[in-house]
């Protein structure tokens, strides 16, 4: 297969805190290369889950859709990241949609090319399963969030990963470097836009959070820790 380099980019601690740079030299040795427009699908809910994805430059949006249709964004891929759904069980179904947000660079690596690289170095294998780890417990942290703690709560938690993945230190709070909507946010906590409307209103009412020039700044993380019940996760599983 053909070797892939991936774009060069910023590094990524969904990956550097799993694999080695041997092990990730592998993994690219077995990856085939492939070239997805912005808007288009990876891989949809339900098809059979048989590759791994890493992106090699790009953003992706993996969501799940219940059954009135709504959509609910549960992962943002970004250069550096793996995503795919890989169980020891045979024929495996994904249980998410991927789309790409940005034209993106993609390393598709075969389920059946990945077990034999795991067979024959264990060093790898030991690494991949704190990967698949680190996946679940970030799926499990997402869900945690949903039932638990209510809309604000799921809402308070989405803004915490944005600062974890966009943030920048200001000297007026944590200034998140990306735009989201209110549509987007409420997207990822499945809310109504109005409900996200009357809860950030709130909030800035009571300086909590503001906004320079579209992008959401945060003023007071530790109001919004407390009303998610923060556990201090590690950054590399509070992100979207």
């Amino acid at each position: 297969m053909t070797s892939f380099q991936p774009h060069a980019g910023e590094d990524n601690a969904m990956n550097t805190s799993c694999f080695s740079p041997d092990s990730m030299d592998k993994l690219k040795d077995i990856m085939h290369e492939i070239h997805v427009e912005a808007g288009a699908g990876i891989y949809w809910e339900g098809d059979l889950a048989d590759k791994l994805y890493y992106i090699g430059c790009g953003k992706v949006k993996c969501t799940k859709t219940n059954e009135h249709g709504k959509e609910f964004v549960m992962y943002l891929f970004r250069e550096g990241d793996f995503m795919g759904q890989l169980d020891p069980y045979a024929d495996s179904r994904q249980s998410f949609t991927a789309r790409a947000m940005e034209p993106c660079t993609i390393g598709v690596v075969q389920k059946s090319d990945l077990e034999m690289l795991l067979w024959q170095h264990g060093d790898l294998a030991v690494e991949f399963m704190k990967w698949m780890g680190l996946m679940h417990r970030m799926t499990q942290t997402k869900f945690r969030d949903l039932m638990l703690y209510g809309k604000p709560g799921a809402l308070c938690s989405t803004i915490i990963r944005l600062a974890n993945t966009f943030g920048k230190a200001t000297a007026e709070g944590i200034l998140i470097t990306e735009k989201w909507t209110h549509t987007d946010l409420a997207d990822t906590i499945g809310a109504a836009r109005e409900s996200v409307n009357r809860m950030l209103g709130e909030w800035k009412r009571e300086g909590v959070i503001d906004q320079r020039d579209g992008y959401l700044l945060i003023t007071n993380l530790n109001y919004l820790q407390q009303i998610c019940h923060c556990e201090l996760c590690p950054k590399e599983i509070c992100r979207l």
